[in-house]
């Protein structure tokens, strides 16, 4: 970064200030929670979080230095505030998927569309003919359950996946939000929601790893090779054996 758009010493000092600030400000909506999903509680930390992060940004571009601070990703969701007794709920699904098999996807839709219509199979003069042309017919033809099942068949590879639900007062009057089915989603009207990835695969595979480095460090050669002292050899009870 050039000595112009650097910031001055003054603003980091306020920065570091308004760290201090928002500690206060967590701390003390901690001691006055309410619940576990206090709302205040909520709002502190992510105050502090942005307070920590704006600081750290500008230690670094002013002195090259950081904080021992790491600011997790904000993958939570705020305290439910929707109706109790929700009459309408809203059920929305990502699934990513990466074409692995570019040939085994355009044959599936051949099959399908030479099943559907008079079409040779082969030909590029069908949308089977393309990759995204045969994408749009298998997902026309196949539920996306059945697909997420399926997804070898058609030449896909899972990535990660996202279910929410969210509640509403009312149903959707038809055709309301289908111009922009994912604009409005309020995340604290989210009732639940449940994500798949390989990250979280990751995770689970380094704790175990983890774990078995602290056995193997635990229990050394010697321990199982080591002379028994007399002492140690207690011994037996007539009601033991």
């Amino acid at each position: 970064m050039s000595d112009a758009a650097q910031p001055t010493a003054a603003e980091v000092r306020a920065a570091a200030e308004a760290v201090k600030t928002a500690l206060d400000r967590h701390l003390a909506a901690v001691e006055r929670r309410s619940g576990e999903e206090d709302p205040a509680v909520y709002e502190g930390f992510n105050q502090l979080a942005a307070a920590a992060e704006a600081y750290d940004e500008l230690l670094y571009d002013r002195y090259d230095e950081v904080t021992p601070f790491e600011i997790p990703g904000d993958d939570s969701l705020p305290p439910y505030t929707g109706p109790e007794e929700p009459n309408a709920i809203s059920v929305m699904i990502r699934r990513d998927y990466a074409v692995a098999e570019p040939q085994r996807l355009l044959a599936q839709a051949q099959r399908v569309e030479a099943a559907d219509s008079d079409a040779v199979l082969g030909t590029a003069e069908g949308a089977s003919g393309t990759v995204h042309g045969a994408i749009g017919i298998l997902f026309g033809e196949f539920e996306p359950d059945e697909i997420a099942s399926r997804h070898k068949e058609f030449g896909l590879e899972e990535g990660d996946s996202t279910l929410w639900v969210t509640a509403a007062d009312e149903p959707a009057d038809p055709g309301d939000w289908l111009d922009a089915p994912f604009e409005h989603v309020d995340p604290e009207r989210v009732v639940c929601r449940f994500d798949v990835s390989a990250v979280f695969d990751e995770e689970d595979e380094d704790l175990d790893g983890d774990l078995e480095e602290d056995e193997d460090e635990d229990l050394d050669e010697d321990d199982f090779n080591a002379p028994l002292d007399d002492e140690d050899l207690e011994p037996l009870d007539a009601n033991d054996r």
